[in-house]
């Protein structure tokens, strides 16, 4: 098939080189370069980079909608099909309607579940016990459109969500081929989605990162796993933010205020939480790498009794 790819993060590059090795990616279509870092430098997006690496030509437009210029590019092109992955734009109903077999685009969770900007986080944060990707017929709302393929697979209950993003990044490539195998091949009966049974993934901030002791210590765990790499879940000792990395729930119970440190160990940071008490393996506190507690307390205190929470 000839193709026009769309993507622009880490999780698009597996399935763009899947296809540059199967198929003819004519054009890579991708987010205009962005500042980054400390010192703000321009850098192009991970899909770039892999585009360039393979010669193939690459498109950064601000915006589709709205853009015949770029509307023209993509049909000089004429493409078969064009394939979306994490791209960051919506795309038009004109582009939609240009190749023969329609756009297909790969989600990150099991459709019509988790529609939106951070399924992968939000299945972690919510405790789903498993989760997968989903292909789809691409229409003009949010993750609305027909079903083609589905990859399902078990969660461990201390996976993160940097950790699910690689799983799925990986077999979503896989998907992928199949999906464009059967498309082709007219052996894939497109399903409509259920709307009455949709949620929605909202996108992640630093100011939705705050841990409230007072949820359950399975809810916190759930919460550190869903929000690492990023933003990272924090509260505050002493004043100072104390991000979260690594959780675990005990068996232990507690009548302290939640929030309140109970044991300092080696093995970790216990506080009381609404219900249960949880365990805190990795953490950063300001102008420190993230780092174990066991490590932490080698040359720094941590005191028991501490009451965990916001900034007074």
């Amino acid at each position: 098939m000839k193709i026009v790819f769309m993507g622009t993060p880490d999780f698009s590059v597996p399935s763009l080189k899947a296809l540059a090795e199967s198929h003819d990616v004519a054009a890579v279509f991708t987010q205009p370069d962005r500042p980054k870092g400390r010192g703000k430098k321009l850098s192009m997006s991970p899909v770039k980079e892999l585009a360039l690496q393979k010669n193939i030509p690459v498109h950064q437009p601000e915006k589709l909608k709205n853009n015949n210029e770029v509307f023209e590019i993509i049909k000089s092109y004429q493409p078969d099909i064009i394939v979306v992955v994490a791209f960051g734009q919506i795309l038009p109903k004109e582009i939609l309607q240009l190749p023969r077999y329609g756009c297909v685009n790969l989600h990150a969770s099991l459709l019509p579940k988790y529609r939106g900007a951070a399924p992968i986080n939000w299945s972690i944060i919510n405790g789903e016990k498993e989760a997968g990707n989903t292909t789809m017929l691409m229409a003009e709302g949010l993750d609305t459109g027909d079903m083609l393929l589905k990859d399902s697979i078990k969660l461990d209950e201390n996976i993160n969500a940097g950790e699910l993003h690689d799983i799925l990044a990986s077999r979503g490539a896989k998907l992928l081929i199949d999906t464009l195998e059967g498309l082709e091949a007219n052996n894939i009966v497109p399903m409509p989605q259920n709307d009455s049974l949709s949620t929605y993934a909202s996108m992640l901030s630093k100011e939705m990162a705050v841990i409230d002791w007072n949820k359950s210590a399975e809810e916190i765990h759930n919460f550190i796993r869903g929000l690492n790499p990023w933003p990272v879940a924090y509260s505050y000792y002493e004043n100072q933010m104390l991000k979260i990395y690594e959780s675990e729930v005990t068996s232990q119970k507690s009548t302290e205020k939640p929030g309140t440190v109970i044991e300092v160990s080696k093995s970790g940071i216990k506080v009381s939480c609404g219900m249960g008490v949880i365990l805190i393996k990795k953490i950063q506190l300001p102008n420190s790498k993230p780092m174990y507690v066991k490590d932490y307390i080698n040359g720094n205190d941590l005191k028991v009794k501490a009451l965990l929470g916001k900034e007074k």
